[in-house]
Parts: C-alpha cells; sequence; structure tokens
C-alpha cells in the first residue's frame, strides 16, 4: 500500500502488563466451525460512500470483488467464509496511543491519512462509520487470521495488509497498525516467540518496521520499489532484509530475485508464524507501484511463499494490502485459484491442517 519512530513501548507493547490483559481478554479470537475455510471476509470491508471512494486510486470495492470472483467460479462457498468481528477502542490499544486513537476523532486527520482531502468536511460520525469501520472489521480479520493459521496451516484476509501506519501515525490508506496488532496477539495467545514479515507490496512496509524496530522476536523481509513512497529512509535501517526493485523491474528478474530472498530468509531466522503482505500493485501498469510483473507472475510469487511456508510447516497470514487497478482483484482471485490447484491450500472445508 501506497511517524513517529520507534517500537511498541507505551501503552501498545505485549510486554505491557495492560496490553496483555487487553490482549486475553480480546473477543476477537473465536473459534470457528471446522466446516468453514479459513478466508476472512465481509460485506463491511467495502468502502462506499458519496463516491469519495472513488477519489482515490485505490479501489476500495475490491475486498468484495475478490469473493464474488471466487464464489462465481465455485472455488468458494458464500457460507464458508469467515466473518471476523470489528476490532474495538481496547483492542486498537494494544498498539496503538490513546492519542493517535483520538486524533481520529477529527476528520481533516483521517483525510490527510486516506489521501482523500474531501474527507475532511464531513462529520466525524459518518466518517468513522463509512470510512474508519471498514478498516476495523478488516483489522478484526487480520487478528483472527493468526489463530486460523496457526490451527489449519493457512488463512487469507481477504484485506488487511495497512503496512504504512504504526502505533503512533497512520499514512497511505493505512488507518490502523493491523500487522503490528496480529502479531502482538500471536505472541500473547498462540504459544510463540518468532514471526517473519514477507512484505512483497510495492511500497516499503515502513508502519511495522517502526513498530518491531527493535525487536527480535519479529524478522522483516521487504521487497519493495525504493524510489516511491513512502521514502521513510529511518524505517529503512529497521528492516533485517531489504531488497530493493527498481521501477520497470518486469516478471523474470522480479521472480528471481524473490527466489534468492526466500532462500537468504530460510538461513537467517526460523519462523513459528509468517505474515505475508501480499499488495498487487507490483502488477505491470500499477500507477504508483511501477513495476511490470503480469498476472501469471503474482500468481507464481504467491505460489513461491505459500510453498516455502508448507515446505517448513509454518504456518502463514496472507493479506491482500495494496492494488490500484481495477483487474487487480481478478489478479488476486485467480492466484487464490491457483494455490487451490497446486494443493497448497484447500477451500471446500475438506482439508484442515493442525500446526504444533
Amino acid at each position: 500500500m501506497g511517524g513517529e519512530s520507534s517500537k511498541t513501548s507505551e501503552p501498545g507493547n505485549d510486554g505491557n502488563e495492560s496490553a496483555r490483559n487487553r490482549i486475553l481478554s480480546s473477543k476477537l479470537y473465536f473459534d470457528v466451525p471446522s466446516s468453514k475455510v479459513p478466508v476472512i471476509y465481509s460485506s463491511s470491508y467495502d468502502i462506499a460512500f458519496l463516491g469519495i471512494e472513488k477519489l482515490h486510486p485505490f479501489d476500495s470495492s475490491k475486498w468484495g470483488r475478490i469473493c464474488r470472483f471466487l464464489i462465481n467460479d465455485g472455488i468458494l462457498d458464500k457460507k464458508d467464509i469467515v466473518e471476523p468481528l470489528e476490532a474495538e477502542r481496547e483492542d486498537l490499544l494494544v498498539v496503538h496511543s490513546k492519542a493517535y486513537l483520538d486524533s481520529l476523532k477529527t476528520s481533516l486527520n483521517v483525510a490527510t491519512i486516506v489521501e482523500v482531502p474531501p474527507v475532511a468536511l464531513l462529520p466525524n460520525c459518518l466518517v468513522d462509520k463509512h470510512v474508519l469501520y471498514p478498516f476495523r472489521k478488516q483489522v478484526g480479520g487480520t487478528i483472527l487470521a493468526a489463530k486460523l493459521a496457526k490451527e489449519r496451516g493457512w488463512a487469507i484476509n481477504v484485506g488487511g495488509g495497512f503496512h504504512h501506519c504504526s502505533a503512533r501515525k497512520g499514512g497511505g490508506f493505512c488507518a490502523y497498525a493491523d500487522i503490528s496488532l496480529c502479531i502482538h496477539f500471536a505472541l500473547t495467545r498462540l504459544n510463540i516467540s518468532r514471526v517473519m514479515i514477507i512484505d512483497l507490496d510495492a511500497h516499503q512496509g515502513n508502519g511495522h518496521e517502526k513498530d518491531f524496530s527493535d525487536d527480535r522476536r519479529v524478522y522483516i523481509l521487504d521487497m519493495y520499489n525504493p524510489n516511491i513512497y513512502p521514502l521513510d529512509y529511518e524505517a529503512r535501517r529497521y528492516i533485517n532484509q531489504k531488497v530493493e526493485v527498481e521501477g520497470g523491474t518486469e516478471t523474470i528478474g522480479y521472480l528471481s530475485k524473490l527466489d534468492e530472498a526466500l532462500k537468504v530468509a530460510a538461513g537467517a531466522f526460523d519462523p513459528e508464524l509468517i505474515i505475508y503482505n501480499a499488495g498487487t500493485d507490483i502488477l505491470d501498469g500499477d500507477p504508483l507501484g511501477r513495476l511490470k510483473i503480469s498476472p501469471d507472475g503474482i500468481a507464481t510469487r504467491d505460489e513461491k511463499v505459500f510453498m516455502f511456508a508448507r515446505e517448513r510447516t509454518i504456518p502463514l497470514v496472507m493479506l491482500t494490502s495494496g492494488g490500484y487497478m481495477k483487474s487487480s482483484a481478478k489478479v488476486i482471485a485467480d492466484s487464490i485459484i491457483n494455490l487451490s490447484r497446486k494443493s497448497l491450500i484447500t477451500i471446500d472445508g475438506t482439508q484442515n491442517i493442525t500446526m504444533t
């Protein structure tokens, strides 16, 4: 997808007792019937209000269209999709400061974060209902996805991946730090101590990089175009494995870099959970990513990451993150279908792999 620094050491650190208590009392982790598949989505994800969503290049109906493609293709049954709960204020305080959350009660601040100036003119109650509430539902989905991945081997949140938001600052269409929240919940609730973020969105994931700047439990592999937003040079210092991909890079060169990166990551860190930020703004023609990866190249990319996790029996959470063309939804759906055909995931409800 297109802050203040340092680790989440104030109200948002799972070493902090109040944050731990918030995590333990949260309702965001709930038992999902085995009849459902680990694909998480709610119709509440989609943002549509007075056409303001059309003023940003991000396709804010992408999430629903991904699911419709999967349902129409017969690969997914609507009744098998998992609907998450909304992340409430107490959940968000695990990472975010009270001051940051309070700042979202000013429409101008939200307008700046989502990069849609007219939002500043709307009453904040409408902004909360039509912009922030959909984001909070997606945050709930990302957090739940880690629990499902631990139980089933993998989970896909058809949304989330707000990797520009850190504990104290949002930006780049990212109002809440869902990746950081997901990891803190997982470290506290899932009996794990090592998490790898594989961020393959075209943009640098500066939010989670700042949040885990000195946390050795989290290893960050970030493969991004260094010449586009956010140009956050401070956050780049916190990337464990930085793979810079110049604008105009094509599919073969990109996938070769990814192969090498995954090989290095495998030797550098032994995670118990992988958060895969699978932005499609690397697509050829994407106006913000400025890379030239084909739709088949994205399917191969996703396949490589899922294979990396499968070969090492590591639970994997996939988030859809950025993508600024109408074609992104179909590309994502086709990639999920490819993962199913390659037996890297099973979404007909017959296979559940328990990770221990």
